[in-house]
């Protein structure tokens, strides 16, 4: 399978001698993201995409730069590398962000900031990535890969118990330890040193001198594992020059553009022949639900898990007619009976039904593959924004990825099931959640079925 769902191009190889750990909602990962930067020695390195400044953190443990700024105080190198979007307010109204601007200067410089920053932007689209890496290239060095954004409805425990204010988001984040870390740690000085804004005068903190560039890493990380995984990404060309190659990775033309992240997705939904598994936000990748239908067609079992109540960027295109061939074409997937869209639904603190938004982007394909990361599957995602995700070919893992991944979404136990049968069990147990649902009783777990014919309407 490995050399099957290997992209044809990228920067990283496959690297053997990982040790991983899939972390499944917001609260449990920044527990352990927290846990890493206090215990830091040398390097805390971040890249952030949306982030709400004043978003608490698990523990009491404060905000993201609360835990930073003690960190740079502490002596260790902090360097936080920020989306930056000036029109964000009026392309996403409502979302939280840390633009580079004087504003956002002078709150660090009031606070007394030791953290470096530089902010980057890429016209159009976003710097999307989110990144954590402790302790580059030395003792104690851990990755974190994936897809949670510093915000107060990201900050949620596993099996999203009832609520009163603000969103429930559902997003995962993969812990990495081993020389697949090095590819982290190579992207991060990739995209520091050739930051859009590095010159600009608001665009560095506190200032060009001080926030300079890094060295690209020169030797693998030590093995810490036995999992195999494989770092891909989405970068845009003409982003990046610096063809410095990751140690045992071949030069790469950067400049040309990276497209792993989706070569990846395509043939790992190509090479399934027993079970594909889905969180994603939506599907917009017309090339990506023609190969979901391929695998339906080999009567590969399909599960996919998105937001019931979708964002109104999604809303506003299946109302658009030039966006009707893609909903036409994932209504079509229904046909399918080994085929199912489901979203998940909590209560909120009066026993009523709540959406869970689901953020996550994952994949996992016959108990042996998966990917945690980034990446929507998403024309967009797969060519405009800058994404990174963290692959990895370890059945154990998958495994128990899978298990707890199905036993948050339908309250059940499938360690004793293979991937077939579990996903079966997952659309009755979703599909029963519907009659519920409708009269108005308890549900078992959170996913809850939902017509594909009828999404987003």
């Amino acid at each position: 399978m490995a050399a099957e769902i290997s992209p044809a191009t990228g920067a990283y190889p496959r690297r053997d001698g990982n040790r991983i750990r899939p972390l499944i909602d917001g609260e449990p990962a920044f527990r352990r993201i927290v846990a890493a930067v206090e215990a830091a020695r040398t390097r805390v390195w971040v890249t952030l995409a949306f982030v709400d400044r004043e978003a608490p953190l698990p523990d009491g443990r404060g905000t993201v730069f609360d835990v930073l700024d003690a960190a740079a105080a502490r002596g260790v190198d902090v360097r936080a590398l920020i989306w930056h979007e000036p029109e964000l307010d009026s392309m996403l109204p409502g979302s939280s962000h840390f633009p580079g601007h004087e504003a956002a200067r002078a709150w660090l410089r009031a606070r007394g900031s030791r953290l470096r920053a530089r902010w980057d932007h890429v016209r159009d689209y976003c710097h999307h990535q989110k990144s954590w890496l402790v302790d580059a290239g030395g003792p104690g060095e851990v990755a974190f890969v994936g897809g949670i954004n510093v915000e107060r409805g990201s900050m949620v425990s596993p099996g999203h118990r009832p609520t009163r204010d603000g969103d429930d988001v559902h997003d995962v984040y993969l812990e990495i330890e081993g020389p697949a870390a090095t590819d982290v740690h190579h992207n991060f000085v990739q995209r520091w040193n050739e930051a859009s804004e590095r010159a600009a005068p608001t665009g560095t903190w506190p200032d060009a001198a001080t926030a300079g560039d890094l060295p690209f890493p020169t030797a693998p990380s030590a093995i810490r594992g036995d999992a195999r995984v494989q770092i891909v990404r989405t970068v845009r060309a003409g982003l990046y020059t610096d063809d410095t190659p990751s140690p045992g990775g071949a030069a790469f033309p950067i400049a040309a553009g990276e497209f792993s992240a989706c070569e990846q997705y395509l043939a790992a939904i190509g090479a399934a022949r027993g079970s594909i598994y889905l969180e994603q936000q939506f599907l917009a990748s017309p090339e990506a639900l023609m190969a979901l239908e391929a695998a339906l067609e080999r009567g590969v079992d399909v599960l996919i898990l998105m937001p019931g109540d979708p964002m109104e960027q999604v809303r506003a295109a299946r109302r658009d007619p030039r966006y009707a061939p893609l909903f036409e074409h994932l209504g079509t997937l229904g046909r399918f009976p080994h085929f199912t869209l489901a979203g998940p639904i909590g209560s909120d603190d009066r026993g009523g039904p709540r959406h869970v938004y689901v953020h996550a982007k994952v994949g996992l394909v016959d108990d042996g593959w998966a990917t945690v990361g980034s990446t929507n599957i998403a024309t967009r995602s797969f060519y405009g924004d800058t994404e990174l995700n963290a692959s990895f070919w370890h059945a154990e893992t998958v495994r128990a990825f899978r298990r707890d991944l199905l036993r948050e979404q339908i309250g059940v136990d499938t360690a004793h099931l293979d991937d077939r049968a579990a996903l079966r069990l997952y659309a009755e147990v979703a599909r029963a959640n519907r009659t519920r649902l409708s009269r108005h009783a308890p549900l078992q777990g959170l996913a809850v079925a939902i017509d594909p014919a009828e999404y987003a309407l």
